[in-house]
């Protein structure tokens, strides 16, 4: 049976699997790190699989929900409108579609520009978003992998941006967010995640303005992440399988 085949009930039985071995993965690098498992928050990424991965998901308690498509979220989001719900969005994000997103998730990972979060913080102070003023919660993505194909601000100049949007009204900056090359060696995976904690520590130095929060890791590094200070980690393939279209 493909993904695409799959019931609300089968991502169920998938999920009575998967979702506790992911939770001894968390648990096992958490205590690793010295810390507790609770300290880590796991997003169940169901981006690319049908509402039946939804309904699953909800169904064996996991309330934090990732997306990467603006128009994949307002969907799921239409569709699953339940109010326990926490909808992130992982993936880029379009200036032009900055007043949507912060309409629709209740946390925006990939705030990857000052151009992006100022967007989202006119959007949030000037009453575009169901017509009053609120705050955005957003982290900001910074690329510590160095590759051309990642988003991000540059690390060479994370601190100084990560200060000024920390500055904007309107914005909750929650903490900060990466992603690593798909690559299995330790080291690389260590050098781009210590380098955000770095940073990361280094801007709640200068202000209290900025949150704890850490999104770090991911289905294949999510161990190493955990052991360089992840609080969060985005995960999908290991619970919910391959997305439709991925496999062979």
């Amino acid at each position: 049976m493909t993904t695409a085949q799959l019931t609300a009930e089968a991502y169920a039985a998938r999920l009575e699997r998967t979702l506790p071995e992911v939770r001894e993965r968390v648990a096992r690098a958490a205590a690793g790190a010295g810390r507790a498992a609770t300290s880590v928050r796991l997003v169940a990424v169901t981006k690319g699989h049908p509402l039946e991965a939804v309904d699953a998901a909800l169904a064996a308690g996991l309330r934090d929900l990732g997306e990467n498509r603006v128009e994949e979220l307002e969907a799921k989001v239409a569709a699953r409108p339940a109010a326990d719900v926490v909808w992130h969005m992982i993936g880029h994000v379009q200036s032009r579609k900055a007043q949507r997103v912060a309409e629709l998730a209740d946390l925006i990972h990939s705030v990857d520009s000052l151009r992006l979060a100022e967007r989202l913080s006119r959007a949030a102070t000037d009453g575009l978003i169901g017509g009053e003023a609120r705050s955005v919660a957003v982290l900001a993505q910074v690329n510590t992998s160095g590759e051309a194909s990642k988003s991000g601000l540059p690390a060479t100049r994370a601190v100084e941006d990560v200060h000024a949007m920390a500055e904007l009204p309107g914005l909750r900056l929650e903490g900060l967010m990466t992603m690593a090359p798909f690559v299995a060696d330790e080291a690389t995976l260590r050098r781009t995640f210590s380098q955000l904690r770095e940073i990361h520590e280094r801007v709640r130095v200068a202000t209290d303005r900025i949150g704890r929060e850490l999104s770090m890791g991911m289905t294949n590094d999510l161990e190493v992440a955990i052991l360089e200070g992840s609080t969060m980690v985005r995960v999908g393939t290991a619970l919910f399988g391959e997305r439709p279209g991925d496999g062979p």
